[in-house]
């Protein structure tokens, strides 16, 4: 396979690249930052260099590059994590304007296959229940999501651009919705691990929120699955077996690192510094997995939060 990546400088884009560079795959890498060029280069991989939201130019390195298959990786997301919904802005931007445009490039291209990053949060916010969520359940609409109604529409945009144009026979599209990104070498597991010893990142009383989570090696090994054999016009969950509650992936996080015992802190207080903070930690949103690993073969390094924590206290342990 010829394969560009956007946002090839990413969590998921740097290990994706080495990942289909080692398998002899030829990897474009998109970025719009010309200094990150030599970090790309490093790994096998030729770089183009354009912004996504600049249609124009962005069609004219497509174009140049021949990508027969394309994944689309464009986030902006704080390395600390979002904790305000402003902080999602760009990211948002890029679902839906940035989508528009790298699709539309792709097309242009002659690309045969586009793989897009989703995420569970197309279901939405709020109680899901206790039933796992798969691929065919029905959305509620976005209004009902409030404060939260602009991601969750932003997600949706990438999803619906992605799989009209499978529909209407322009380009192959398959949608994988991520839960909950995690690992050594996640920016956000990184500035956590660092609170955690300080005790600084506290456990929330009085919420039952649970959610689905995925360890970065097993997000990035779905995404080559899908690009080797998912089915073209459909969305799979990508998430681990075990769903789990936000406290007891906090109190495992600081058991396996060795930390301290964090701080608990009632959610009435999370509510007074950030409402984004305490919806999403409120949010029960168990999803399955078994459609992924039945149709795409895809098996799991770290099926639930345990054996994926364990790897980030390992890794940590390292260096």
């Amino acid at each position: 396979m010829r394969v560009l990546i956007a946002g090839a400088t990413g969590t998921l884009g740097m290990p994706l690249v080495r990942e289909l560079v080692a398998r002899n795959h030829q990897v474009i890498g998109l970025t719009r930052t010309p200094a990150k060029r030599p970090i790309l280069e490093k790994l096998g991989a030729e770089i183009v260099v354009a912004d996504a939201l600049d249609a124009a130019a962005l069609e004219s390195v497509v174009r140049d590059s021949r990508p027969d298959h394309v994944v689309h990786l464009l986030t902006a997301i704080p390395k600390k994590g979002p904790l305000r919904v402003s902080h999602m802005a760009a990211t948002n931007k890029l679902r839906t304007v940035g989508t528009a445009n790298l699709l539309r490039a792709s097309i242009a291209a002659g690309a045969r296959r586009i793989v897009g990053e989703s995420m569970i949060f197309a279901y939405g916010y709020g109680d899901h229940g206790e039933a796992k969520k798969v691929e065919t359940d029905a959305l509620q609409p976005e209004e009902k999501f409030g404060l939260m109604r602009g991601m969750v529409g932003a997600v949706r945009s990438l999803e619906n651009q992605l799989l009209d144009a499978d529909r209407k026979g322009l380009i192959e599209a398959v949608v994988l919705r991520f839960g909950l990104l995690y690992g050594p070498d996640v920016p956000s597991t990184q500035f956590a691990v660092q609170m955690l010893f300080k005790r600084a990142f506290p456990a929330v009383r009085g919420t039952d929120g649970t959610k689905s989570w995925i360890h970065s090696i097993d997000a990035v090994s779905a995404i080559v699955v899908a690009l080797e054999r998912g089915r073209h016009g459909a969305i799979y969950n990508i998430v681990d077996d075990e769903p789990v509650n936000n406290k007891d992936f906090l109190l495992f996080a600081a058991h396996a690192l060795g930390a301290p015992r964090p701080r608990s802190i009632p959610l009435w207080l999370v509510r007074l510094t950030s409402r984004y903070a305490a919806v999403s930690l409120s949010t029960r949103l168990p999803v399955s997995n078994e459609k992924a690993k039945r149709e795409l073969g895809w098996n799991l390094r770290f099926p639930n939060y345990e054996a994926g924590l364990k790897n980030v206290a390992a890794s940590v342990g390292k260096r």
